[in-house]
This record gives C-alpha cells, structure tokens and sequence, in this order.
C-alpha cells in the first residue's frame, strides 16, 4: 500500500492543477489588471522619442490621449475621441519621384 501512496498524490496534484487555474481565473485578483491604461498605437520618432495613443477609462468616460514620451519625460500633447486613429496613407516613393520630376 505504501508503494501506491507517491502514485496517489502526484495524481492528486495533477488533477489539482486545472482547479486552481479556473479559481484564479474567477478571482477578484484577475479583474485587478483590467481596465487600466492601453496602448492604442505606438509610433518612434527618434531615439529614445515616440508619440503614443493610450486609451484610459471604460463605458462612457473613455478617452484616448496622445502623449509625447522621451527618455525622461512623458508629455499630453491631445485627447482624442475614442475610436479608430486616423490613418494616412504614406505615398509611394515612385509617387513622390513622377511628382518631383513632373512626369
């Protein structure tokens, strides 16, 4: 019987796993990183400089914000409306030659 009771319990810690994962899963610990701030979007201007969209709050009272981050500093330069970040679309590098050389 003595020779079963190691089998016994490594199968009992085996089949304790999945329990403890599903508990924490449902813990009030879980929700504690939830609804903080996210980044949105993320472009590098520089070394050590980059422009970030952060989305702050939830429901109703969410906004997103530009922020200028270097190394030292992080500074809001705008609140936006929430939603899709403006995109524009870069031309092409043969565009900008037939413009420069009107052709």
């Amino acid at each position: 019987m003595s020779s079963w009771l190691p089998l016994f319990w490594f199968l009992a810690v085996l089949a304790l796993i999945p329990l403890v994962l599903w508990l924490l899963k449902r813990s009030p610990l879980q929700a504690l990183g939830q609804g903080g701030p996210r980044v949105v979007a993320s472009a590098h201007l520089g070394p050590g400089q980059r422009l970030l969209t952060v989305e702050v709050g939830e429901g109703e009272t969410r906004r997103w914000l530009l922020l200028g981050a270097t190394a030292h500093h992080i500074q809001l330069l705008t609140e936006l409306p929430p939603g899709a970040p403006p995109t524009q679309e870069a031309p092409s590098f043969a565009k900008l030659l037939r413009r420069q050389g009107g052709a």
